[in-house]
């Protein structure tokens, strides 16, 4: 909406209202993993689901994530623009996206196996991976109208954030992990222990498909009703494509959506490869619960650095204002610094207690699957930071209007993922096809600022990186006393769940102190600035 039309609210305001939002939904999404743990660990349902998920993942999170291609078109145009204006554009776009995705939902019901043996070839080499593959047939076709539902969400994601409305955009991904969350807990009453065995493997694979779908279309009406109250459209049909604000939207939307579609390919390869794994089944499995300790801080953080920021990053496209906006994208870096490095110190310091802390229980533990979900968690961990970082640079090119160089660079990705993918597999196994991403990403990081570099005429990049270095130490040493500290306590401590968790508090507080005392001595603004913030809010509470 215009300027004049919509309240203001400050980068504080809309972090804090997205941070408390998406930590509920994040905390209840680790909850759903941590009930899919206990009642199929690393069994053919689970594996199966994460298999046929895929695809419809890739479009709920391509499409309908916060700061997707859609959400950040939307943003970009609609932020200009009056509510008066908005809504019939909303319609629009809404119209045409829901014809393309209607369609692909009715590919995706006819072409399932193809689309499974496309992903996962691998799994037809075993008895075992042949009963993975029918499950996930059967899963893909329950969960392809996701595909529709990914496009409409996404839309309104971006409607309602140009808005000003973020509450409700960041909380309602929760209801996809409630729908599967009780939907295992039914399943686990109706059978007990029996949940884990092969007979019931097929059940479990439509119970986590069907909470996955009804999760979706609950988000969507939830999300819906706040926009048609809002003024910001209506399911209603309109044809005017050729409407130049239109086009403007589809500008920065085509390019952004090809771009980050080639990082959603770059996890397809990586499954291509892991269904050769002697393990695969396994394997597959694991990275989901790896992957999501990492997404669920990195969600959080994310969001609370991208979501304020790119508003900002659009305001100041004007050659008048780069000194300003690149005073903002060192502010996004090093804010991405202070908040990745010393999680990832800490993570890749204590993996398998996380690991025994959030999942090992019932089936789970049974699977003895927490020394591979460990060191593929510390693969996913020493990415952290190029991995948001790359997100904060590319949110500067859709702000300069500029999504060509994003997607060329993507596209070279791809390429260099199906490379590293190779190299690595061999000797690292499961975890080298992790460590391949962090690769690509670090390429992806560099690149970026080399191109912004020519685009802003200078970026003072030696400056930027040793405050960077700085914290990367910092981050080394924070990890370094933690695991040392484990070591110690591990010494007087068991393996049980209050021990673990112990182990984990006392080795992970004395990290992040250490890491505290070591970032407040290097001066930086972000750091004092991040301090007195939170020091603010403790007299009040």
């Amino acid at each position: 909406m215009s300027e004049s039309s919509k309240p203001k609210r400050s980068l504080a305001g809309i972090a804090g209202i997205v941070a408390i939002a998406t930590l509920i939904s994040k905390v209840v999404g680790l909850l759903r993993t941590v009930a899919i743990g206990a009642a199929f660990g690393t069994t053919a349902a689970k594996s199966s689901y994460d298999i046929a998920s895929i695809i419809p993942g890739f479009f709920l999170i391509l499409l309908g994530g916060i700061n997707g291609p859609f959400h950040s078109a939307m943003v970009s145009s609609l932020s200009k623009r009056t509510k008066e204006e908005a809504a019939p554009l909303v319609e629009t776009v809404s119209t045409l996206i829901g014809g393309i995705f209607f369609l692909a939902t009715v590919f995706l019901v006819i072409a399932a196996p193809l689309c499974i043996d496309l992903l996962a070839p691998g799994l037809q080499q075993t008895v075992q991976g042949a009963e993975v593959r029918a499950i996930a047939i059967q899963g893909l076709r329950i969960m392809a109208p996701m595909a529709w539902f990914a496009g409409m969400i996404g839309i309104g994601f971006g409607a309602l954030n140009a808005a000003d409305l973020y509450w409700l955009p960041s909380v309602s991904p929760l209801l996809s992990s409630l729908t599967i969350i009780i939907g295992v807990g039914l399943l686990a009453l109706a059978v007990g222990d029996q949940i884990v065995t092969p007979q019931y493997a097929l059940i479990g694979g439509v119970v986590l498909s069907s909470g996955a779908l009804l999760g979706t279309v609950l988000q969507w009406l939830a999300q819906f009703w706040a926009q048609r109250k809002a003024g910001l459209g209506r399911l209603r049909l309109r044809f005017n494509f050729r409407d130049p604000a239109v086009r403007s939207i589809f500008a920065v939307m085509g390019p952004a959506l090809f771009s980050s579609g080639m990082f959603q390919i770059n996890v397809i390869t990586d499954l291509f490869f892991a269904s050769f794994l002697p393990n695969s089944g396994p394997a597959i499995a694991s990275f989901d619960y790896a992957n999501l300790l990492i997404q669920t801080p990195l969600g959080i953080l994310s969001n609370v650095i991208l979501v304020p920021l790119f508003p900002v990053f659009s305001r100041l496209t004007d050659p008048e204002h780069w000194d300003e906006l690149k005073a903002r994208i060192r502010q996004g870096l090093l804010l991405t610094a202070i908040a990745m490095l010393p999680l990832s110190g800490l993570i890749i310091a204590l993996a398998k207690p996380i690991v025994q802390v959030v999942y090992e229980r019932g089936a789970f533990r049974l699977n003895n699957a927490s020394q591979l979900v460990a060191s593929i968690l510390v693969a996913y961990a020493i990415g952290m930071f190029v991995y948001l970082g790359r997100d904060v640079l590319v949110r500067v090119f859709y702000a300069l209007g500029d999504g060509e160089t994003p997607f060329r660079i993507s596209v070279v990705n791809i390429f260099l993922n199906g490379v590293f993918d190779f190299i690595l597999i061999k000797p690292l196994g499961a975890p080298g096809l992790v460590l391949a991403t962090v690769c690509v990403n670090t390429f992806s990081v560099l690149a970026l600022l080399w191109f912004l570099n020519k685009k802003l005429n200078g970026l003072p990049l030696r400056e930027w990186s040793f405050p960077i270095f700085g914290l990367t130490f910092g981050s080394v040493v924070s990890g370094s006393i933690a695991w040392a500290t484990l070591n110690f306590v591990q010494q007087f401590l068991g393996q049980g769940f209050i021990d673990n968790l112990i182990k984990l508090v006392l080795a992970g507080g004395v990290g992040l102190i250490a890491f505290i005392v070591f970032a407040m001595q290097l001066k930086l603004p972000e750091v004092d600035m991040f301090a007195d913030r939170i020091l603010q809010r403790f007299p009040r509470r």
